[in-house]
This record gives structure tokens, C-alpha cells and sequence, in this order.
């Protein structure tokens, strides 16, 4: 071996141990914009169509009200980077639509742009990034959908129909969401993966992977996946949207936060070794209350090769109006990280049915904040819950964390 082979070898190597065995993250050089891709500057005004070719967001790219942006199978968006007003993100306005259908054999990828993934891999059924760790965050934006459906909200006048999402400048009315309408519709979002997003987009907010406020029930969600997104990886605010068959992979902070009532549900879902919470759930803000929403049939992972889950388990507040509903949580659990932070004044709105834990029947209250009582509905036991047939197109699939 010459000596810069030698060195070349010595640089993948530290990259890799880095990456791997600690927090800090060797993140990818600033990319140009290759000249073979369509390079989106301006906000969206009218129906629009993406296909067949690398999209890459050049800033905060906004669908506005009345138009519909359609996205075909296939398709790649990147997006560039830089955070506050630099950052890229697309963003659905109210009023306005995004109709992103994939499929299983050609998922719409959203990436940063230092994402070497091609429409030629896309095409070969090679999903996975060839360049970047899945622990790689921060490295753009995020995909934000707002809607007309009703939220729960306060400010010190007392109660809000509508406020502005996290990151987005109050002086841009195309931040605000909230209303009415709880069968409003913002279009159709279906085998969709979203990788290496969360950078702080403004005013000291990282954005998640997928935020969804307001998001009414005439919306189809379903077959998402987030990677390594710094903040969460889906958040709800308020509304009142389902949403089939998900993972989210090591998420920054919180893979599942739900906020502002959000009276949905989440069914079939995998989680794996957030940073934070696997769920970071809390009720109203005002004094309207939607009702419960429900988290049904998952699996959480709370260990992998070189990571595991850096916050709780569970997290509730006693406002969390949340059913929990055949959810398994894979073991081993860190004691003194992992945990349910429920207490009994905590769970007056949530309940449980058959919510199991990979741990000794002798050892589960071990997992309860402050060694509180089990709540019932929680049990040790051994019973995977999440249905992964549907998953095989996932970086996740790819990459054998789903085989449990």
C-alpha cells in the first residue's frame, strides 16, 4: 500500500469509528449544486409537477394556498444547506396541496444535497444513500404540511383557532395553520423517506423530519420513513390526520411527539434508537380538547449496534389525552436513561391495552420514573406488534434493523 492509499485508508477508518461510537458526527463538506439538477428558487403559485428528475430546494420553497405541487414516483428532492433564513425546507401552506405518491418500488426520497443517491439508484431498487451514515442530521430543513383542521392552542388572551409553526418568521402568513375544518385535506404523502433534515430553520428551531400541524382527516399518510433527522422525527400539531405504517431511525430528539390535541391515529409503526424519546406525547393547550388520539401496533428498538435511546421510553404530562395500544418495547433497557416518566397524577387522560416491555416481570417497575406503580395495560412480555411486510422499501429494511 503507497502512502496516500495508506492515508486515504486511515481517513475511512476514523470516519467511520467516529460515526459510530460517539455523538459527534463527521458532517459532509458544503455541496455545489450539480448542474444536472432543477434548482427550485421560488415559491410555488400555481399546479405544479416534479418528475423524473433530482429536485433541490434552494431555501424555503412554499406551496401557497390554492396550488397543488404533484410529486411522481421516483422523483428526488435535496435539499441545500445552511440554517435560519439560508435553510431549505418545503413547506405546504394552507389551502394548498401536495400530492406525493410513490410506491414500493420507487419511493420519493427527500435528502440533503450532500446525498450522493442517483434517479439511476432509485431505478435499480438501491434506496440506501451511498455516501452518507444514517446518523448524518442536520444537513437540511425538513417536509412541513399545514392544513385548516382544528388545534388547541393559547396565547395570554386565552384561546387560539390558529398560530404559527415552530421556525417559520411570524411575518410570513404561510406559517400560520389551524382552523375548522377537521376534514380538511392537504393532498396525499405515501412511501415517503426523509433523511438527514432537523437544521435550525429560524428563531432557535431545528424542524422535524415530517411536521404536520393542522393536518385535517382528508389527508392520506401513509408509508414514511425518517432517518436521522435532528429534531423529531414526526410531529403533530393538533388535527386530525392518520397515519399508516411508519419508522423513524435515529432521530435527533423525539421519534413521535404529538401536540395541540391532535386526535388522529398511528397505526403500524416502527421506532429505533431516538436520541431523545421514543414517544413525547402531550395533550391541549387551550381549553378545546379533541380527544384522544391513539398510537397503535409498534415495535420500538431501544438498542442497536452502537446506539441507544437517549431519553424515555414514555412521556407523558398529565394533560395527554393518549390510548396505547399493542406496542412492544425491545430490550435491553438502561435503567438509569430509559424509562417511563409516568407517574399516577400523570395518566388521568392516558390508557393503556397491552403495552409490553422485553424485560423480567420482577424488573419492570425498575423502568417506571422514581420506581412509580405499573400502570395497567402494561405488561412484560415478549410480543412483536408491528406488521413490516409493507416495509421492505425502507433505508431501515435495507440496512437489517428490522429483523426482530
Amino acid at each position: 500500500m503507497n502512502i496516500k492509499n495508506l492515508f486515504v485508508f486511515i481517513f475511512v477508518a476514523l470516519t467511520f469509528f467516529q460515526s459510530c461510537s460517539t455523538d459527534e458526527e463527521i458532517i459532509p463538506s458544503p455541496q455545489p449544486f450539480p448542474t444536472n439538477n432543477i434548482i427550485v428558487t421560488n415559491n410555488i403559485t400555481e399546479d405544479t409537477e416534479w418528475c423524473n428528475e433530482i429536485y433541490v430546494l434552494n431555501g424555503k420553497i412554499v406551496v401557497e394556498e390554492g396550488a397543488t405541487l404533484t410529486i411522481c414516483p421516483g422523483t428526488i428532492i435535496k435539499g441545500s444547506g445552511g440554517t435560519g433564513v439560508n435553510a431549505s425546507s418545503l413547506l405546504i401552506a394552507r389551502g394548498a396541496k401536495i400530492m406525493a405518491e410513490g410506491n414500493a418500488n420507487a419511493p420519493i426520497i427527500f435528502t440533503s444535497i450532500a446525498d450522493e443517491i442517483s434517479l439511476e439508484d432509485v431505478d435499480n431498487g438501491n434506496f440506501a444513500s451511498p455516501n452518507l451514515s444514517p446518523d448524518f442530521n442536520g444537513l437540511w430543513g425538513g417536509l412541513i404540511v399545514l392544513g385548516n383542521a382544528p388545534i388547541s392552542a393559547s396565547n395570554a388572551e386565552g384561546d387560539v383557532s390558529e398560530v404559527q409553526i415552530e421556525g417559520i418568521p411570524t411575518s410570513d402568513i404561510n406559517g400560520l395553520y389551524g382552523g375548522n375544518d377537521i376534514e380538511d385535506n392537504s393532498g396525499v404523502l405515501s412511501y415517503i423517506s426523509i433523511r438527514h433534515g432537523g437544521t435550525n430553520i429560524g428563531e432557535g428551531n431545528e424542524i422535524n423530519g415530517l411536521t404536520l400541524g393542522g393536518v385535517g382527516s382528508g389527508t392520506v399518510i401513509n408509508n414514511i420513513e425518517v432517518v436521522g433527522n435532528q429534531d423529531d422525527g414526526i410531529e403533530w400539531f393538533g388535527g386530525s390526520v392518520d397515519v399508516t405504517n411508519v419508522v423513524v431511525w435515529n432521530a435527533g430528539d423525539d421519534a413521535i411527539d404529538t401536540d395541540q390535541s391532535w386526535s388522529g391515529t398511528l397505526n403500524n409503526f416502527v421506532v429505533i434508537t431516538p436520541s431523545g424519546s421514543c414517544f413525547e406525547l402531550d395533550g391541549p393547550e387551550g381549553s378545546f380538547d379533541a380527544g384522544k388520539h391513539t398510537i397503535t401496533n409498534g415495535t420500538v428498538i431501544s438498542i442497536t449496534d452502537y446506539r441507544v435511546i437517549g431519553g424515555s421510553l414514555i412521556d407523558v404530562d398529565e394533560e395527554t389525552n393518549v390510548h396505547l395500544s399493542n406496542i412492544h418495547f425491545i430490550g435491553p433497557f438502561s435503567v438509569n436513561n430509559s424509562y417511563l416518566t409516568i407517574t399516577d397524577d400523570e395518566i388521568n387522560n392516558t390508557t393503556f391495552n397491552n403495552v409490553t416491555f422485553d424485560i423480567s416481570e420482577e424488573n419492570l417497575p425498575l423502568l417506571m420514573e422514581q420506581g412509580g406503580e405499573v400502570p395497567s395495560g402494561i405488561f412484560s412480555n415478549n410480543q412483536i406488534q408491528t406488521n413490516i411486510s409493507g416495509f421492505e422499501w425502507t433505508w431501515t429494511y435495507i440496512k437489517g434493523n428490522l429483523d426482530f
